[in-house]
């Protein structure tokens, strides 16, 4: 390789890869001269190499020193050209630190792990959310109104339209577990629906088969959003409406519903053992592992507190309250 083709590679490198590769290889040839002009005091070349990291990382442990002027002066110009250089290394490894720091707080930063949770939307139900989930489950947020992330530190964040292929890129939609999109607080209700179901479009677009929660709040868009290809829609308004009638007719529910939250509703798949069993013995069985069936589901319906008669079969799952 000819000399100006080094040079050329050379200043390609970023500008951490040619700090460190300049440090080594001023180490390393002060290394060899200090060996060449101190035979008697750097006995082996690694001597002069380690004399020489030394130097430059510290003020030096004293077990080697020159004796002679022309030692000492090539002492006097590793400390000068070494320095500057090992100075420059932290300077540039710190400003890069804190350039990563930046733009994860702004929501620049693409994230690169997979198997996570994407949210979409920065709102009360999601700070709700993440403050039910555990803190090991990965997670990701993407939001175009939020300026700066600053809470909770365990979760990325993804600044931009999640209507826009970039920034389902920039969040690895490709490698997620699951997506769930919350209705944009800053629209109308239709304007927010609209907006939730381009989204879902966006995300099965790029990953097709991923598990997709979409909150709606207008009616005629859950058979959109069904169209849309969500696994499940969440009708708040509906939901809502329904905890205020139950109220109306039975005052104080919502501190019974508040204890939900202990005990988490789970669909359980039917072992070989139980095929065949009915519901009363069912129940009687899995309240010795501490968990209550409250129903039976299939792909043609979902029956809370069936007769006690009904049969379990393979093709059922069992919905329960964990303990």
């Amino acid at each position: 390789m000819k000399w100006h083709e080094f040079l050329a590679s050379y200043w390609r490198l970023s500008p951490l890869v040619r700090i460190i590769f300049t440090i080594t290889t001023i180490i390393f040839l002060f290394g060899i001269v200090i060996h060449i002009v101190e035979p008697r005091t750097f006995l082996t070349v690694f001597d002069g190499i380690w004399w020489a990291l030394i130097t430059t990382t510290t003020i030096g442990y004293g077990d080697f020193v020159p004796k002679t002027i022309i030692g000492k002066f090539v002492a006097i110009a590793l400390i000068l050209l070494g320095t500057a250089f090992v100075s420059a290394y932290f300077v540039t490894l710190s400003t890069k630190a804190i350039a990563k720091e930046n733009a994860l707080s702004v929501g620049q930063l693409p994230y690169t792990k997979e198997g996570h949770v994407i949210l979409v939307g920065w709102n009360e139900r999601i700070r709700q959310l993440l403050a039910l989930m555990p803190t090991n489950m990965p997670c990701l947020v993407i939001d175009e109104t939020l300026k700066r992330w600053d809470v909770p530190k365990h979760v990325h964040f993804i600044k931009g339209n999640p209507t826009h292929d970039d920034i389902w890129e920039k969040a690895n939609v490709s490698k997620a577990h699951a997506v769930i999109i919350t209705a944009n607080q800053h629209k109308n209700e239709i304007e927010a629906d609209l907006a939730s179901i381009v989204t879902l479009l966006t995300v099965k677009a790029l990953h097709p088969s991923v598990y997709t929660v979409v909150e709606i709040l207008t009616t005629p868009q859950v058979d959109n959003a069904k169209r849309a290809g969500a696994n499940e829609i969440i009708e708040t308004n509906k939901w809502i409406s329904f905890l205020m009638a139950n109220c109306l007719s039975s005052p104080n529910v919502l501190n019974d519903i508040e204890e939900f939250k202990k005990h988490p509703l789970k669909r359980l798949a039917v072992r070989d053992e139980w095929i065949g069993m009915s519901f009363a013995s069912m129940l009687t069985e899995l309240n010795k592992e501490n968990v209550l069936l409250i129903g039976i589901a299939n792909a043609q319906n979902i029956a809370i507190n069936p007769p006690s008669h009904t049969i379990i079969q393979s093709t059922d799952e069992l919905i329960v309250l964990a303990q």
